[in-house]
């Protein structure tokens, strides 16, 4: 199916979803893996790079200077450029440590990224784990406290005077007039008195998922959505604050230890937690039931430079590299995961640029033969 077909399914969750309907819509199934050092860097890529990507991909434990308003730009830019963070973290341990690795300590994942993986090596239940942690960062988020603090007048013969109110503290200034022994001798019940009072509202809301497309929209010709993309992501809406989970079935490097039966018990326990699992990192498609719609996104991809197009890519220190075709034409893969093929391109947007048309290009191919 197209990636609209799959975001209509009933199996599909709602942040999968509407990744796959900004896909459709941006024609791109590019994620940057920014594995840069700063976060002067990070928001760059992210500032010059967003319209051509569908998601970005981050190690926010590699930059050296990442705070709270790091985070706070980087989502900033995700909504204005249209694009999903995933924060490769990789957890891979005991339930109770992952969720305060999530939710807590420097980086506080869950508050700003959309997707994050895991290894199944501890067991199932550390999907259980961030689920429950995910849960409870959209609880807190979609509750607002707003407190408001105000003071009463102070009445003084025929005069008013207003204490001026510090936060929850009441300040008063003595006359202008009085010496620093008057100042000095004040009495507890020389003081003025005056009423402070708080009123505190807790309110909710619920995130609003962008709506389905209409039906000739969703499932009509595919250059429906290129009549005004400006129109049809703004109809779309902004990033939903909602968190799902990638499983990390197979790797990219060589003499990696992911076996076989390691990858099907992650596609057993990605079936039994539909709900929060959107899908895996992997070198192929692992959808071979009927109800499967789990995305793949796929690492160790790169193109060779031109001209030098039957180059063997790879580094020496055991990556292997597969172009944008061979995974998303021949291997039925999702979204292709670059990283050093474009930040450390000579010209980062004409690369970035070259990706992402020669990953759609094999997205069309692959649905034009699979109609055939």
């Amino acid at each position: 199916m197209s990636y609209r077909e799959r975001a209509a399914a009933p199996t599909a969750g709602p942040l999968a979803a509407y990744l796959l309907r900004l896909m459709a819509i941006k024609q791109t199934n590019l994620c940057l893996s920014a594995d840069v050092l700063t976060s002067a860097e990070l928001l760059d890529l992210a500032e010059t790079l967003g319209a051509e990507i569908c998601i970005l991909k981050t190690h926010c434990d590699i930059i050296t200077d990442w705070t709270e308003r790091t985070a706070q730009q980087l989502r900033q830019i995700a909504q204005r450029k249209c694009f999903v963070i995933f924060e490769d973290r990789k957890f891979a341990d005991i339930g109770g440590t992952v969720q305060k690795q999530y939710t807590a300590g420097y980086h506080r994942i869950a508050t700003w990224a959309e997707i994050t993986n895991a290894h199944i090596l501890p067991g199932p239940a550390i999907v259980t784990a961030l689920h429950q942690a995910a849960t409870e960062t959209i609880a807190k988020y979609n509750t607002t406290v707003h407190t408001e603090i105000s003071a009463d007048p102070v009445v003084n013969g025929d005069a008013e005077e207003e204490d001026m109110v510090d936060g929850d503290i009441a300040i008063e200034s003595p006359p202008a007039d009085e010496s620093d022994e008057r100042r000095l001798s004040i009495k507890t019940n020389d003081r003025k008195h005056s009423v402070v009072s708080i009123s505190t509202t807790i309110s909710t809301r619920t995130e609003s998922i962008s709506p389905r497309p209409d039906a000739d929209i969703d499932l009509g010709h595919p250059d429906a959505f290129n009549v005004d993309k400006q129109q049809m992501l703004a109809r779309l809406g902004p990033v939903p604050f909602l968190r799902s989970l990638l499983l990390l079935a197979e790797m990219s490097s060589a003499g990696n230890l992911l076996t076989p039966e390691y990858s099907q018990r992650c596609v057993e326990i990605a079936r039994q937690n539909q709900e929060f699992v959107m899908g895996f990192i992997a070198q192929s498609s692992l959808n071979t039931q009927p109800d499967d719609n789990f995305m793949t996104m796929t690492p160790g991809c790169q193109l060779p430079p031109p001209g030098q197009e039957d180059a063997k890519l790879g580094d020496n220190l055991g990556q292997q590299y597969n172009t944008p075709r061979k995974l998303i034409y021949e291997q039925g893969c999702d979204v292709i995961i670059v990283g050093r093929g474009i930040y450390k391109a000579e010209n980062r947007l004409e690369a970035a640029q070259r990706y992402r048309e020669e990953g759609w290009k094999a997205y069309e191919q692959r649905l034009a033969t699979q109609s055939e």
